[in-house]
This record gives C-alpha cells, sequence and structure tokens, in this order.
C-alpha cells in the first residue's frame, strides 16, 4: 500500500463522538427518534423514568412510572407505549398517565421487561428476564419473547430466555433479529409479516471476547446491524448475511446499552450507557458514564421507527 493511500475510507476518518446529554443515568436504555418532535425519548430503567430530550432546545422531560421500565415506542394514535415491570402500558405523555394495556410472567414475580421495539405491521415486541442481583448477574432462563398485537392479544414466541434484548426486522420484513444477550449471538428468524411468526432460528453473528455482551441493536439502510456491546464500550456494525463485523466505533465509555439513528434523515446514531455496577474508581475513569453520545460521520443513514398500531 503507498504511503499516500488510506487504510480507511474518508467516512470512517471522519466519524464524530459528542456527549449530547450528560445526565449519568443509571441505566439508560431503549433509545428512538420522534421525528415530529425532533426528540429523543429513552428510559432509565432502574429509576423507573421515560425521558424526551428535545434535541433543538436541549431540555429533558422526565415522567416517573411505578415499576423499572424498560423500553419506550411511538404509537400512532399519539403518545407513546413502554414496557413497564411486566405490563405493557400506553403513556399519555401530555397527563403522564400510563394505562395497563396487558400483562405477561404473572406467575414470575421476580421477573421484568428488558428491551423492546415495534415491527413493521405496528406489533409491540419486547421479551423478559429475571431481575438482576447484579449488573447480567440473574438467574438464567426465566426470560420470554411476548409481541402486544394492536388489538392488545398477547402473543408469546419462546421461553428459556436470560436477557432478552436488542431486536430489529430486515428491510424486506422477512428476518427478525433477536438478542439474547447472555448467548454472546445476534439471531435471525424467518418472519411472516402479516401474522407475526417466527421460524427456523439461526445465529448469524458471535460476539468476539473483547465486544463483551451483546445488548440493544438496530438496523441501517443498507440492511446492516448496529450492536451495542455492554461492557465492551463501543457498537460494532455487521453485516447478517456473512456474519461479519465490518465496523467498530470506540465510545469512552464501556457499559454500552443501545443505539438507534435519529436526526436529520436519520443520518446521526445516538447511544445510550449505563453506569450502575460501576465501581467509584471506574465512574472517575469514566464521568460520562450513563450519559447519551451522538455519532455523526457514519456515512450510512438508518430508518424511521415504527408505531404500535393499538
Amino acid at each position: 500500500m503507498s504511503r499516500h493511500t488510506s487504510p480507511f475510507p474518508a467516512t470512517m476518518s471522519s466519524i464524530k463522538i459528542e456527549c449530547v446529554l450528560r445526565e449519568n443515568y443509571r441505566c439508560g436504555e431503549s433509545p428512538v427518534w420522534e421525528e415530529a418532535s425532533k426528540c429523543l425519548l429513552f428510559v432509565d430503567i432502574p429509576s423507573k423514568t421515560v425521558c424526551r430530550w428535545d434535541s433543538i432546545s436541549n431540555r429533558v422531560q422526565r415522567v416517573g412510572v411505578d415499576a423499572p421500565v424498560s423500553s419506550v415506542a411511538l404509537r400512532q394514535s399519539g403518545g407513546y407505549v413502554a414496557t413497564i415491570g411486566t405490563k405493557f402500558c400506553a403513556l399519555n405523555w401530555e397527563d403522564q398517565s400510563v394505562f395497563i394495556l396487558a400483562m405477561v410472567d404473572e406467575d414470575k414475580k421476580n421477573n421484568r421487561f428488558n428491551d423492546g421495539k415495534v415491527d413493521p405491521a405496528g406489533r409491540y415486541f419486547a421479551g423478559t428476564m429475571a431481575e438482576e442481583t447484579a449488573p447480567a448477574v440473574l438467574e438464567r432462563h426465566q426470560g420470554s419473547l411476548y409481541s402486544l398485537f394492536p388489538d392488545h392479544s398477547v402473543k408469546k414466541y419462546f421461553d428459556q430466555v436470560d436477557i432478552s434484548n436488542g431486536l430489529d426486522w430486515s428491510l424486506d420484513h422477512k428476518i427478525f433479529y433477536y438478542i439474547d444477550s447472555l448467548s454472546y449471538t445476534v439471531d435471525a428468524f424467518d418472519y411472516d409479516l402479516p401474522t407475526g411468526q417466527i421460524s427456523n432460528r439461526r445465529t448469524v453473528y458471535k460476539m468476539e471476547k473483547d465486544e463483551q455482551i451483546p445488548d440493544g441493536m438496530c438496523i441501517d439502510v443498507e440492511g446492516k446491524l448496529w450492536v451495542a456491546c455492554y461492557n465492551g464500550g463501543r457498537v460494532i456494525r455487521l453485516d447478517p448475511e456473512t456474519g461479519k463485523r465490518l465496523q467498530t466505533v470506540k465510545l469512552p465509555v464501556d457499559k454500552t446499552t443501545s443505539c438507534c439513528f435519529g436526526g436529520k434523515d436519520y443520518s446521526e446514531m445516538y447511544v445510550t450507557c449505563a453506569r450502575d455496577g460501576m465501581s467509584a474508581e471506574g465512574l472517575l475513569r469514566q464521568p460520562d458514564a450513563g450519559n447519551i453520545f451522538k455519532i455523526t460521520g457514519l456515512g450510512v443513514k438508518g430508518i424511521a421507527p415504527y408505531s404500535y398500531a393499538g
């Protein structure tokens, strides 16, 4: 290679990572961009708080709820939906009211929902896990994957899940991608959009040791997956067809939890992270732990989030 040729495409050298919100959340998760308000929604799970950051005014609004809130999503009829404890809920932002739509895992008192996302047909998918005794320390195989249909009925897909996590759908809506964190893999299923059925589970990516624990996930316009690596301090871009990692973007915090595209034409990536479980020394070394980051210059855009149809 001649000394004039850069080993990286130009887009990689122009990547910029900035901390846009310094609030030191305990466990920020489930970022979702709301284009109509130019806001980033996300949750702080153990603080039982849904947050909405206005990217124009730089203000944050919060709604407190009565149990750990693990995901939030847009709703077609207005307001939002969220997974709170083991309940699928509707959330009215204006009066801060919460209305229960459905409940799951009623026989498992120690369980809570974890990550959730709406599919292209407007169903709200979310999975459960046992409450942790420490980050990533929990009773194994207690979780399940569910979806809330627009008529408020609930479908259970499978159980024996450790930590139900990142999820998204291929651009042609024929594949469902899913992460059960402690399997250290990204899995794929055949997806039938009209019925919401899934089948034929297989692994499309195995995490490398330094990538640590796969957490939240989103897809870009080229059909590649972006996975936040908990304890790995990075997001990685994967090709689900070849099983190869295409790119690594490191952040100044270890406990990166999730990612989504947003901002202008969905060209910016927002990344949430956590501070729970870090030592005093670790927090001194990573003062931005628990803050919200924006990554620009990735050279690829994301797609708009889907809204719950019920």
